[in-house]
């Protein structure tokens, strides 16, 4: 893995959530041997966990809150490419030595993480067959995630882009209601932008055009996407599994 691919990211089987679907990769055993690794590590809003350029040594697995996965562009602008939380794993297994990591982890909740140094990983892998197999499965279906956000950023314009990150949104953080899928997470427009690599003014304008077409709607300050198949036709949607479309 090159410096220029995000790192791997995965719902590991913590919880009944439906969107836990990578559960199939890590079966209860080889999770549990995970854990056997893993030391917890208290994370506070606001701090950084690694900045671009340390080490990367290390896996986190989210037990509570939330992370940010940045990249810091020339400008000094920081963009989003992944929202972690609970149940996400994160790391950057690389095959060469002394590997640095190629983005930023900025914590925006409260809550606590596992970590597992590479070092130990390594010897579980050398150790078990089953759970290597599985962890390569969970590297695949990770470098197809991250080949879909590139599919959405660079072949479909900004609002094929916003469309694939308003569906990635419903699959991670939307629940079901009469009028629509309902995004239970507040995310704002600079937010927004920063996922897409746009402006807040050029999200603001897509926003207010999707909302005037009946696309979209706010409602108690959460937006609730009322037509997913036109998102899903702007940005030439795949029909991706959930694992996959999220954030």
């Amino acid at each position: 893995m090159n410096a220029t691919t995000p790192e791997p990211t995965a719902r590991l089987p913590i919880s009944n959530d439906p969107l836990d679907g990578t559960a199939r990769f890590f079966s209860a055993d080889s999770f549990a041997k995970l854990q056997s690794i893993m030391y917890r590590k208290p994370i506070e809003k606001g701090s950084v966990l690694f900045w671009e350029g340390d080490a990367a040594e290390k896996l986190i697995f989210v037990r509570r809150g939330r992370i940010r996965i940045t990249k810091t562009s020339d400008s000094g602008r920081h963009i989003t490419l992944y929202l972690l939380q609970k149940g996400d794993l994160y790391g950057q297994p690389d095959p060469f030595q002394n590997p640095l990591h190629a983005f930023n982890a900025e914590v925006l909740e409260d809550g606590e993480i596992g970590v597992m140094q590479m070092a130990d990983l390594e010897v579980l892998l050398w150790q078990h067959g089953d759970l290597a197999i599985e962890f390569v499965k969970w590297m695949g279906l990770m470098h197809r995630m991250t080949q879909t956000k590139f599919r959405d950023l660079m072949l479909y314009g900004k609002s094929g882009a916003l469309c694939s990150l308003l569906i990635r949104l419903c699959n991670s953080n939307g629940t079901q209601e009469e009028e629509g899928t309902r995004i239970t997470l507040r995310v704002n427009h600079t937010e927004m932008a920063d996922m897409i690599g746009a402006t807040r003014e050029c999200v603001n304008r897509m926003l207010s055009e999707l909302r005037k077409d009946g696309i979209i709607a706010v409602k108690d300050g959460h937006l609730v996407v009322k037509d997913i198949d036109y998102l899903r036709g702007v940005c030439r949607c795949e029909n991706c599994p959930k694992e996959i479309c999220r954030m």
